[in-house]
C-alpha cells in the first residue's frame, strides 16, 4: 500500500530532507578503488550508474572531503566492483573513516592498469575516467569501461534505510 501525499506540510528542500527520502531507495552497493603513489584508495558507493551502452559509460558520485578523492580526482584508472550480500563486512571496511581498507581480511590483487581489483565480488570492471563533473560538495565521475568480469556468484548487496541488505525471495 502507497501512502498519500500529504501536500499541505512539505518539507523545504535541505540536506536532511535528501537524506530522508534516499534512504526510502533501495541501490546496489558497489566499491570503487584505484591505485595511487601511496597506495590503493577505495570507497563504498551506492551512486553508480550504468550512462550510455555505446560507448560503454558509467558514473558514480564522490565527496570532495572523501579520503579517496584527491587520487581519484588525478588518477586515469579505476576499478568498479558489485558486491555480493555476503560481502556486508567489506562494504563496511570501504564506508568507514580510517579503516585500513586494503588490509586483512580485504582479499584483493592489482589488476589491469594497476587498478586494485577485490576478490569474490560479483562483478568488476576496470574503468578509464573520461570526466568529472562539479556537482556541489561532490564530484561526478564518468568513466569508459574497458575489460571486466560478470562471472561472480551470488545475489547482490543492497543499501535501504541506512543499513545493508540482501534480495528477498
Amino acid at each position: 500500500m502507497t501512502a498519500t501525499p500529504d501536500l499541505g506540510a512539505p518539507r523545504l528542500a535541505t540536506a536532511d530532507l535528501l537524506r530522508s527520502v534516499f534512504r526510502r531507495h533501495a541501490s546496489g552497493v558497489a566499491v570503487i578503488t584505484a591505485g595511487g603513489e601511496a597506495g590503493p584508495v577505495g570507497f563504498t558507493a551506492t551512486s553508480l550508474t550504468s550512462v550510455s551502452a555505446a560507448p560503454p559509460l558509467l558514473s558514480f558520485g564522490i565527496g570532495t572531503g572523501s579520503s579517496s578523492w584527491p587520487t581519484v580526482s588525478e588518477t586515469e584508472y579505476v576499478g568498479v566492483h558489485i558486491l555480493g550480500d555476503h560481502q556486508e563486512e567489506l562494504a563496511a571496511t570501504f564506508a568507514r573513516s580510517g579503516a585500513d581498507r586494503f588490509g586483512p581480511p580485504t582479499a584483493w590483487r592489482e589488476g589491469p592498469r594497476g587498478v586494485p581489483v577485490l576478490s569474490g565480488v560479483l562483478a568488476w570492471l576496470v574503468c578509464r575516467v573520461v570526466g568529472r563533473v562539479p556537482a556541489g560538495d561532490h564530484r561526478i565521475v564518468i568513466a569508459e569501461v574497458l575489460l571486466g568480469d560478470p562471472t561472480g556468484t551470488g545475489s547482490p548487496l543492497l543499501y535501504h534505510q541506512g543499513r545493508f541488505s540482501g534480495l528477498r525471495e
